[in-house]
C-alpha cells in the first residue's frame, strides 16, 4: 500500500474581465477496495458557490457558480489517498464467459445499455475489421483476446502527448497511427464494443515512481471492460498494462467528453481567452 498526494491546478487566463458561467469539476478520486480516499479539497479563485452531486455513474461532481467577473480562473485540487493495487491481478471469470464469443445475461445487457454500443461512426467498417483481426480462433480465450486487443493498440498506435482539447475518433487514430492516452483509450473501448463487450472510459491520474511511462505523474485515461464473474477489468493500452496498479480513477463514463476534469464557459469578447495551463504533481509519502 502506498500513500499518494495529488495536486492538480488548472488556470484559465483572459485579457479582460469576463463573466464566468457554471463550471463542472470532476476531481475527486473514486473510492474502492483498492483506493481509500483520506482527504479531498477543491478551491476555486475567484470565490464561487460550490455544490456537490453524483452523476449516473456515481462520479462525484462539483458545480462552481460565480457572482463576479474575473480575468482569470484557478481551480486547485488536492487529494490524499492510499492505493493498494495488485501488480499481477487474477480475474475470476465466470465459466460461461471464459471463451469468446459469449452472451451476457439479460440483466447484464440491460444494465450495460449504451456502454455496449459504439459511440463513433464507422461507415467503412475500418474499426470493425481492425478489431476482428485480433480474434485468433472461434471460440477463443476471452481474457487473451482482450489482452491482445490492448497490446495491439500500443503496437499500432504511437503515443504522442497532445495539449489541444478534444479526442480523435477511433478511425482517425488508426489513420494517423499516433495519439494521446485518451485517443488510445477511446480506440480500445470502441474496438471492444465492436466485438460485443460492454466497456467504459476511465479518467484520472497515473503514478509511476520511475517516471519511465508515458503520462507518468499526470492526468491519464484508460479503459475498463465488463466480463461476467470478474466484473470491470482495467486495461491501460498506453502503458501495455492490465489491472489498476498505480492508476487513480476519478471518473468513469460512456464517452470521453463526460469525464473532463474541468468544463465550463464564459461570456465576453471572442478574443478574451488568452490561455490555459494545467499542473499535476503526484507524489508518494510511503
Amino acid at each position: 500500500m502506498i500513500t499518494l498526494r495529488i495536486q492538480h491546478k488548472t488556470t484559465y487566463r483572459y485579457c479582460q474581465p469576463v463573466s464566468l458561467g457554471p463550471h463542472r469539476l470532476m476531481l475527486r478520486p473514486r473510492e474502492s477496495r483498492d483506493l481509500r480516499l483520506m482527504s479531498s479539497d477543491v478551491a476555486v479563485t475567484p470565490t464561487a458557490a460550490m455544490t456537490w452531486a453524483q452523476d449516473v455513474y456515481g462520479n462525484a461532481i462539483a458545480t462552481a457558480t460565480f457572482q463576479t467577473m474575473a480575468d482569470h480562473l484557478v481551480v486547485n485540487s488536492v487529494a490524499e489517498l492510499q492505493l493498494n493495487g495488485t501488480p499481477w491481478p487474477v480475474f475470476d471469470i465466470a465459466a460461461s464467459a471464459l471463451s469468446y464469443p459469449f452472451r451476457y445475461s439479460d440483466d447484464e445487457w440491460a444494465d450495460l445499455g449504451a456502454l455496449a454500443i459504439q459511440q463513433y461512426p464507422d461507415p467503412a467498417w475500418q474499426l470493425r475489421d481492425w478489431a476482428r483481426g485480433f480474434i485468433r480462433a472461434n471460440p477463443t480465450d476471452t481474457l487473451a483476446l482482450l489482452k491482445d486487443l490492448s497490446a495491439g493498440v500500443a503496437d499500432w498506435i504511437r503515443y504522442q502527448s497532445r495539449e489541444d482539447e478534444g479526442t480523435q475518433s477511433p478511425t482517425l487514430t488508426l489513420d494517423r497511427g499516433w495519439g494521446s492516452c485518451r485517443d488510445l483509450a477511446v480506440l480500445f473501448v470502441e474496438a471492444a464494443r465492436n466485438l460485443g463487450f460492454g466497456a467504459r472510459i476511465v479518467s484520472g491520474y497515473i503514478y509511476n515512481p520511475d517516471q519511465g511511462s508515458p503520462g507518468a505523474g499526470s492526468t491519464h485515461a484508460w479503459a475498463e471492460v465488463y466480463v461476467p464473474g470478474a466484473g470491470w477489468i482495467t486495461f491501460d493500452p498506453t502503458n501495455r498494462r492490465v489491472g489498476g496498479l498505480n492508476l487513480i480513477p476519478v471518473a468513469v463514463a460512456r464517452h470521453i467528453r463526460q469525464a473532463m476534469p474541468v468544463a465550463g464557459s464564459f461570456v465576453g469578447m471572442t478574443d478574451a481567452f488568452q490561455g490555459l495551463s494545467v499542473e499535476v504533481l503526484v507524489t508518494s509519502s510511503m
